[in-house]
């Protein structure tokens, strides 16, 4: 149960430093667009942005708790409960990312009238979808 809990708080750790490597908070992509099927569409919205960062560093600082639970060897009900809260609060970020891409990207291919596009991002979506259910 303790290793298994210290691997998560080690993968959150990792995509905190991620997001921070990548620079979202910055007026460009990062760079981003090398890793997407199709590049950026349109960006992300400013209030969207801001709120999924002022999230994504709520998160950081509860990973940091984390961190200092395990170290500490706190009760592990306790730090399961905790790690439970932070995979919830992650995934209320990633549900209002994937909200905006759809408002946005896939709405887009809609009205373009491109089959092919449409498909593509329904695909995309289908596929990020399943891989965040795992």
């Amino acid at each position: 149960m303790r290793r298994r809990a210290v691997r998560v708080v080690v993968m959150v750790v990792m995509i905190v430093m991620l997001v921070r490597h990548l620079n979202l908070s910055s007026g460009h992509h990062g760079g981003l667009d090398l890793y997407t099927l199709g590049g950026y569409m349109t960006r992300m919205r400013a209030e969207i942005k801001t709120s999924c960062l002022k999230r994504l560093k709520r998160i950081e600082g509860q990973i940091r708790g984390l961190a200092g639970m395990v170290e500490d060897d706190r009760y592990c009900i306790d730090v399961v409960t905790q790690i439970a809260a932070a995979k919830a609060a992650l995934r209320r970020v990633e549900e209002e990312i994937l909200r905006d891409h759809v408002a946005h990207c896939v709405e887009h291919a809609i009205r373009s009238g491109d089959k092919a596009d449409q498909r593509r991002k329904i695909a995309e979506l289908m596929d990020v979808v399943s891989r965040a259910d795992r």
